[in-house]
């Protein structure tokens, strides 16, 4: 069955609120963004794909534990029925650990990263991104 296009403005406020979320580092709020049977795949992630909510929550605490994020340059969002595909450039630095492989030492980074958002019923419903891996490895001096 095929459901009514969700509006663009509201594509773009349920996106800015995730992103919002995720600048502030609140777990929470990014997992309120979420539909309750999320699809959650971000590349390079020790999870993979998963609808697993702890796991996803695991994500995130660890994610925000390691990176600070410094903003976002959008480059481009193109619209389908119920989903877009995001691409920005992320700005900020490697606190501690290797969440993407590389170790942090505290260094500054900016990589190309591609969302792929679905949506049902006013949120999130799949959250696919992907990383430009070699950028931050470049950048980080190399993997663990």
């Amino acid at each position: 069955m095929k459901r009514d296009a969700i509006p663009q403005l509201e594509i773009d406020r349920l996106i800015e609120e995730h992103y919002a979320y995720e600048a502030a580092d609140d777990v929470e709020g990014v997992l309120a963004s979420l539909a309750d049977e999320v699809e959650h795949d971000i590349v390079p992630s020790p999870f993979g794909p998963t609808r697993d909510k702890a796991q996803i929550r695991a994500f995130y605490a660890g994610l925000f534990a390691n990176v600070e994020g410094r903003g976002l340059t959008p480059l481009r969002r193109l619209y389908g029925q119920d989903f877009v595909v995001d691409e920005v450039v992320w700005h900020g630095r490697m606190i501690d650990g290797a969440p993407f492989g590389c170790p942090g030492r505290g260094g500054d980074l900016s990589f190309r990263l591609l969302h792929i958002f679905e949506f049902e019923d006013g949120r999130i419903s799949r959250e696919n991104a992907w990383l430009d891996v070699a950028a931050i490895q470049r950048q980080l001096g190399g993997l663990t």
